[in-house]
């Protein structure tokens, strides 16, 4: 046994007595010094493995009963002058297993840039939907999750892709986020990804589609060209709530073009909250405002400080009777009302803002008074709904393991986007993409659904931008137009939920050949 008594040492050429206790205590001190130097590793952790999770599911639809097997995982993009890998990208595919023959396979995205894919997979494409009332404020816990009477998994596997910094998806190794985020690098990781799950899967011979909701229409457009490129082939190309040329929605000094593409979504609006007379439908009342807006609001806009008083009065008129601000109003912002204005403006004597993703909802906000809204009532009407829904569903029914946040929307993606690596003129301008792709390959089908109450992507912008893509007119009659009475994501209505997933249905078989025959 050790006591706490005296031992004599020899220190530096002299002999010094200390306690045992004190010697044992610097003798492991040292042995734990020694054994961490040991156990620190000379070379970086070794990064995590590919890795999935399959399970089979049964799913009643209209048409029937449907067999499919869920995969979720990862899979893992190479760099291709060190051989390994540098990002892990999470997704969660779909594949029916009760047909026969190449199935077509659908690559989904939403945008942000920075958001996942849980509002496309849990809204509108996949097996299972979050199941909450529309057009109201939040609703409290529990969320109900429904089957999807109306999926697209009924006509082609669904593939939903989580890019680098959103969902579970990161950089690996020395890799760092910002080497992803900008419109050519984000292309280029998606389009690594679709080739690899090609390859994986062995899906390269299956008709493909691509589905992208907001700036996923932006990475779409940009996707569709670089796999061109790279020698893939794309049936169709789906644009949800499009948004190809950011020009069209950039309230920055000197740009007037957003002012007149906006207005039919701020007149839309104004009939929904009925602060307009109106008469006849809304369709026709919006046909009304486009010509307006296109012709003698466009011109007005080009004679700028030279436009006379007589005249800019009378077009101060017209616009308060579209929108339902006042001639006041109107005249006080020199005929340019921007978005956060109008949101703000349009119910402020009820004290109210309206949404900006969808304008059909409300919020209030602490200042009345003040130039645009604290919050968007739309978004945050969603937001828990579909972030603990999501997270429920990935753990509970599909037996994910992962304790890691599932990143729903970053912002630190979003805040760090490089835009000005993609602009040209200034702006970012995608169309050019589809407009190339289109060209060489010219069976490309495309869809555009657009939501009269969004003003976070509007549909005269985006017909705007359809209209701009100088493309021969054979090739006009690829493309085609949905409408809702809704707003951005459309499919919280669910009159226009059911009526999306059908479009959807339809152009998928319609665009893959043998169904033309």
């Amino acid at each position: 046994m050790v006591g706490n008594g005296l031992v004599a040492i020899l220190t530096g050429g002299h002999l010094m007595k200390v306690r045992i206790s004190w010697l044992l205590a610097a003798l492991m001190s040292l042995t734990a010094q020694a054994a961490d130097k040991a156990a620190s590793p000379k070379t970086p952790a070794k990064p995590p493995e590919e890795w999935s999770k399959v399970a089979e599911h049964r799913l009643a639809t209209r048409s029937g009963t449907i067999k499919y097997r869920s995969r979720m995982g990862t899979l893992h993009l190479m760099d291709d002058k060190s051989g390994k890998a540098r990002a892990s990208i999470f997704f969660i595919a779909y594949e029916r297993t009760d047909r026969k023959g190449p199935r077509p396979v659908t690559f989904v995205f939403n945008g942000g840039p920075g958001s996942s894919s849980v509002w496309l997979h849990m809204g509108l494409m996949g097996p299972r939907l979050v199941n909450i009332a529309d057009a109201v404020a939040p609703q409290p816990a529990p969320y109900e999750l429904v089957d999807h009477e109306d999926t697209p998994l009924a006509d082609t596997d669904l593939v939903f892709i989580d890019p680098v910094g959103t969902g579970l998806s990161r950089p690996l190794g020395k890799h760092e986020l910002k080497e992803f985020l900008s419109v050519k690098d984000d292309a280029q990781s998606i389009g690594d990804f679709v080739i690899k799950y090609l390859s994986r899967f062995h899906r390269w011979n299956s008709p493909k589609f691509i589905v992208g909701e907001s700036y996923g229409t932006t990475r779409a457009a940009a996707l569709v060209e670089h796999l061109a490129e790279r020698g893939v082939s794309v049936n169709g190309v789906v644009l949800i709530s499009a948004i190809l040329n950011f020009q069209t929605a950039r309230f920055t000094t000197g740009n007037d073009l957003p002012y007149p593409l906006f207005l039919p979504t701020y007149a839309a609006t104004a009939w929904y909250h009925k602060a307009i007379e109106r008469k006849g439908t809304l369709e026709a009342f919006l046909k009304r405002v486009r010509d307006f807006a296109g012709r003698e609001y466009t011109l007005a806009l080009m004679e700028g400080d030279a436009l006379d008083e007589t005249r800019k009065s009378a077009l101060a008129e017209q616009l308060s009777a579209m929108t339902g601000l006042s001639r006041t109003y109107w005249l006080q912002s020199n005929l340019r009302v921007p978005i956060f204005r109008f949101v703000k403006e349009l119910r402020r004597r009820q004290g109210l803002t309206v949404g900006r993703l969808d304008t059909r909802y409300v919020g209030r906000d602490r200042d009345s008074a003040g130039e645009s809204f604290e919050f968007d009532p739309s978004y945050a009407a969603i937001q828990a709904p579909y972030t603990e829904a999501v997270n429920a569903y990935l753990r509970q029914s599909l037996g994910l393991k992962e304790e890691r946040e599932y990143q729903i929307l970053s912002f630190d993606v979003n805040r760090s986007w490089r835009w000005k690596d993609s602009a040209d003129g200034g702006y970012v301008n995608v169309a050019e993409d589809l407009r190339a792709a289109m060209t060489k390959n010219p069976h490309l089908q495309v869809l555009v659904a657009a939501g009269y109450y969004d003003l976070a992507t509007p549909f005269y912008a985006a017909e705007y931008t359809m209209d701009h893509l100088s493309l021969p007119p054979d090739l006009r009659d690829n493309i085609r137009f949905e409408y809702f009475p809704a707003g951005h994501m459309m499919y919280l209505h669910k009159p226009s939920l059911k009526k999306l997933s059908q479009d959807i249905r339809t152009f998928v078989r319609r665009a893959i050949p043998e169904a033309r025959k």
